[in-house]
Formats: C-alpha cells, structure tokens, sequence
C-alpha cells in the first residue's frame, strides 16, 4: 500500500517521511534501502534478517557503488571501501558508531524508545549514522558481512556533486559521541600527515630508504585488506590504483575535512 502525505516546510522531508513509514509499520524489524539501490541478491532480506536475535536490535549492512570507469568512480568506490571498512572494523570491536542508511536494519522499538529523530531534527542528513552513533552498542548491534546482503548504489558522476554529498555526510560527523569524533579525527590525522609530513621527509632524503620501505609495507597492507574486503563481499577492486588513491584521499580528507568543520547548514542538493 502506498500512503501519499503531505510535508509541513519547516521539517526535514526524508527523516518526517521515515518516521510516518516507521509508525506505520505492522512488524518490529525494519529493513531500509534507498530508492536508488538494488540488492545484490534475491536473498538480501534473509541474510540481513538472519542476524536477529533476543539481544540485536541493529544490524549493519554495506552498501558499495556500481563500478565505472574513470578515476573519480575509483575513487568513490576507494572511498566506501574504507569507510566500510572503518565501520565494520570499529563494529566488531564492540564500539559501533555509524550505519549505512542504503542497507541498515533495526527494531520500531529502539527507534520509537530513542524518540526517533527528534535529537537532531534540525541537521539534514544523519538519518542512519547520527541515530545508529547515538542508539548503538556493544550488545545490540551486529553486522552482516554476506555477499548476497550488500546493496548497489549509483555514485556520483563528477566531483562537484561528490563532494558536496560528502561534504553533508562529514558534517554530520560534529554530531557524534566525542569518543567517536576523537578516534576518526586520530584516523584522518594520521592517514594526512603520512603524506603531508612523512612523504617530503622521503623527498629531502631524511632516512630515505627506511621511510621508502614504510610506504611500501603500508601500501601492501592495504592492498591486501582492500583485495580481501572486497572478495568477501562479492566485490572488484582494482587494487593497483591504491598508492595514488591513497595520495588523493589525504587532499580530500583535508579540504573537506576542514570545511565541514566550519559549515553551518547543508542542502541535499547544491
């Protein structure tokens, strides 16, 4: 059945569409996509709905987009696959702090018990990771790592547009726990001064090979957990692009990082 309801001008559309969906809802679990994702498989739902039990209210999901070619589409895959990695990695060590809104699964109850959305009302986005980073623990969460439960996105076709979604996404970042903000601001810190601080230390031929054979392990660690990330999950990566999506994710963790910190209020849409 399709209900069509009318939104008052004063409130976010997508989270007052999802609370009258959530209020409506016959069952107690609920399972969320977007309208432009498809799942991986016909047996989504059942992997996603297979994690529940008497202790889980939420379950995580990922959620990774469709491969094109062109630097920027491997860059934005490059991107999820670290974010994904970053979340399901901090899940599993007890310590949840966002979820995917594209393939996200969680209780009416703990949503109606948290009172919704009506701590951040008034920040556009943060429909998933701001309600999962405040409702989330070590003992209601779980996370589904099947390959016939991720869910495909379309990504963004230029930078302008990506940048803008993830200049939303990050600004939504200032909302979190401080223990959260604290442990993804050590991340970006770090991932920035390898390049910003290490890298031309290597250019003045200060301990030049000791400093060349840590940028070679680094690299190899990661093309490894990349490589094994993305085949658990059913996934392709062209892993011999990670050195140069590494250098340019350090620019982009640094311009919008910055700027996400001085932001006031963001669109959807720019």
């Amino acid at each position: 059945m399709v209900r069509v309801v009318h939104k008052p001008d004063h409130i976010n559309g997508k989270k007052f569409g999802l609370t009258l969906g959530i209020k409506a809802a016959k069952y107690e679990w609920l399972l969320f996509t977007d309208a432009d994702c498809r799942p991986a498989s016909n047996q989504w739902a059942t992997q996603m709905t297979s994690h529940y039990n008497e202790n889980t209210q939420i379950v995580l999901g990922f959620s990774p987009y469709t491969k094109r070619t062109g630097w920027l589409n491997a860059f934005i895959r490059f991107e999820s696959i670290v974010t994904g990695i970053q979340m399901i990695s901090l899940a599993n060590l007890g310590k949840p702090y966002m979820g995917i809104g594209r393939n996200l699964a969680y209780t009416k109850s703990l949503f109606l018990g948290h009172k919704g959305f009506n701590d951040h009302l008034a920040v556009t986005g943060g429909d998933d990771d701001l309600f999962i980073n405040h409702v989330a623990t070590k003992k209601n969460t779980r996370v589904c790592l099947s390959s016939e439960a991720i869910t495909v996105s379309h990504p963004k076709e230029s930078w302008r547009e990506f940048l803008h979604q993830k200049l939303r996404h990050l600004s939504v970042g200032k909302k979190y726990q401080v223990g959260d903000k604290i442990i993804l601001a050590l991340f970006s810190l770090t991932w920035m001064l390898t390049w910003f601080f290490v890298a031309p230390c290597m250019a003045f031929t200060i301990g030049f090979y000791g400093i060349a054979a840590l940028f070679t392990v680094r690299w190899v660690l990661q093309i490894i957990l990349i490589h094994k990330a993305t085949h658990k999950m059913g996934m392709g990566f062209e892993v011999w692009k990670t050195p140069f999506l590494d250098f340019i994710f350090s620019f982009y963790y640094l311009v919008t990082g910055l700027r996400a910190l001085v932001v006031k209020r963001i669109q959807w849409k720019n």
